[in-house]
Protein backbone atom coordinates (compact mmCIF):
# COMPACT_ATOMS: atom_id res chain seq x y z
CA UNK A 1 0.00 0.00 0.00
CA UNK A 2 1.33 3.63 0.91
CA UNK A 3 2.86 2.65 4.25
CA UNK A 4 -0.41 3.38 5.87
CA UNK A 5 -1.49 1.64 8.58
CA UNK A 6 -4.84 -0.86 7.02
CA UNK A 7 -7.46 -1.66 9.33
CA UNK A 8 -10.36 -3.94 7.98
CA UNK A 9 -14.02 -3.59 9.76
CA UNK A 10 -16.47 -6.13 9.68
CA UNK A 11 -19.79 -5.80 11.65
CA UNK A 12 -22.75 -8.13 11.84
CA UNK A 13 -25.30 -5.76 11.04
CA UNK A 14 -23.71 -3.90 8.15
CA UNK A 15 -22.34 -0.66 10.41
CA UNK A 16 -19.01 0.40 11.23
CA UNK A 17 -19.31 3.87 9.61
CA UNK A 18 -18.25 5.59 13.07
CA UNK A 19 -15.40 3.46 13.66
CA UNK A 20 -13.92 3.95 9.89
CA UNK A 21 -13.84 7.44 10.61
CA UNK A 22 -11.89 7.34 13.92
CA UNK A 23 -9.77 5.24 11.83
CA UNK A 24 -9.00 7.87 8.99
CA UNK A 25 -9.18 10.23 11.49
CA UNK A 26 -5.77 8.71 12.75
CA UNK A 27 -4.22 9.36 9.42
CA UNK A 28 -5.01 4.88 8.40
CA UNK A 29 -6.94 3.29 5.51
CA UNK A 30 -10.13 1.79 6.54
CA UNK A 31 -11.63 -0.82 4.65
CA UNK A 32 -15.35 -1.28 5.89
CA UNK A 33 -17.06 -4.67 4.84
CA UNK A 34 -20.51 -3.76 3.59
CA UNK A 35 -23.24 -5.59 4.53
CA UNK A 36 -25.08 -7.68 7.22
CA UNK A 37 -22.68 -9.78 8.04
CA UNK A 38 -19.45 -8.56 7.42
CA UNK A 39 -17.97 -9.77 10.43
CA UNK A 40 -17.37 -13.33 8.97
CA UNK A 41 -15.67 -11.94 5.82
CA UNK A 42 -13.03 -10.06 8.08
CA UNK A 43 -10.53 -12.51 7.89
CA UNK A 44 -10.85 -12.72 3.99
CA UNK A 45 -10.70 -9.06 3.97
CA UNK A 46 -7.87 -8.85 5.73
CA UNK A 47 -5.64 -10.92 3.96
CA UNK A 48 -7.03 -9.99 0.19
CA UNK A 49 -5.92 -6.72 1.14
CA UNK A 50 -2.66 -7.41 3.89
CA UNK A 51 -4.25 -5.90 6.43
CA UNK A 52 -2.38 -4.82 9.78
CA UNK A 53 -5.40 -4.85 11.85
CA UNK A 54 -9.37 -5.93 12.13
CA UNK A 55 -11.91 -5.14 14.21
CA UNK A 56 -14.86 -7.36 14.42
CA UNK A 57 -18.37 -6.28 15.68
CA UNK A 58 -21.15 -8.70 16.57
CA UNK A 59 -23.32 -9.30 20.16
CA UNK A 60 -20.95 -11.82 21.29
CA UNK A 61 -17.55 -9.74 20.31
CA UNK A 62 -16.18 -13.37 18.84
CA UNK A 63 -17.42 -14.73 15.38
CA UNK A 64 -15.80 -12.41 13.41
CA UNK A 65 -12.82 -12.60 15.13
CA UNK A 66 -12.93 -16.58 15.61
CA UNK A 67 -13.23 -16.68 11.92
CA UNK A 68 -10.10 -14.86 10.95
CA UNK A 69 -8.00 -16.73 13.69
CA UNK A 70 -9.01 -19.79 12.60
CA UNK A 71 -8.73 -19.09 9.25
CA UNK A 72 -5.74 -17.59 8.80
CA UNK A 73 -3.87 -17.90 12.35
CA UNK A 74 -4.44 -14.65 13.26
CA UNK A 75 -4.06 -13.92 16.59
CA UNK A 76 -7.43 -12.55 17.98
CA UNK A 77 -8.93 -11.44 21.22
CA UNK A 78 -12.57 -11.20 21.23
CA UNK A 79 -15.38 -10.36 23.92
CA UNK A 80 -14.58 -6.89 24.44
CA UNK A 81 -16.45 -4.28 25.71
CA UNK A 82 -14.01 -1.37 26.08
CA UNK A 83 -11.71 0.66 24.56
CA UNK A 84 -9.19 0.05 27.23
CA UNK A 85 -10.15 -3.34 26.44
CA UNK A 86 -8.92 -3.01 22.83
CA UNK A 87 -5.38 -1.05 23.57
CA UNK A 88 -4.73 -4.26 25.89
CA UNK A 89 -5.36 -6.51 23.29
CA UNK A 90 -2.92 -4.78 21.11
CA UNK A 91 -0.42 -4.70 23.62
CA UNK A 92 -1.02 -8.41 23.84
CA UNK A 93 -0.20 -9.17 20.00
CA UNK A 94 -3.69 -9.78 18.94
CA UNK A 95 -3.96 -8.33 14.55
CA UNK A 96 -7.81 -8.61 15.23
CA UNK A 97 -9.85 -7.69 17.74
CA UNK A 98 -13.63 -8.83 18.21
CA UNK A 99 -16.33 -5.88 20.24
CA UNK A 100 -19.52 -5.97 21.51
CA UNK A 101 -21.46 -3.46 18.91
CA UNK A 102 -19.04 -0.24 19.71
CA UNK A 103 -19.48 1.82 16.30
CA UNK A 104 -17.61 5.04 17.66
CA UNK A 105 -14.90 7.13 16.29
CA UNK A 106 -12.94 7.19 19.46
CA UNK A 107 -12.51 2.91 19.67
CA UNK A 108 -10.50 3.41 16.04
CA UNK A 109 -8.53 6.69 16.37
CA UNK A 110 -7.66 5.08 19.83
CA UNK A 111 -6.62 1.64 18.30
CA UNK A 112 -4.94 3.17 15.50
CA UNK A 113 -2.82 5.65 17.55
CA UNK A 114 -2.03 2.30 19.95
CA UNK A 115 -1.26 -0.07 16.74
CA UNK A 116 0.88 2.88 15.78
CA UNK A 117 3.15 3.11 18.68
CA UNK A 118 3.92 -0.53 19.24
CA UNK A 119 4.56 -0.98 15.97
CA UNK A 120 6.23 2.77 14.63
CA UNK A 121 4.52 2.20 11.20
CA UNK A 122 1.70 4.39 9.35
Amino acid sequence: MDGKIVVVIGDRLGKGQNVAKGVESAGAKAILIPGMAADMKLGDVMHENNADLGISFCGSGGAGALMAANKYGYKAKYGLRSIDQGLTALKEGAKVVGFGFMDSAELGRKLVEEYRKLYKKG
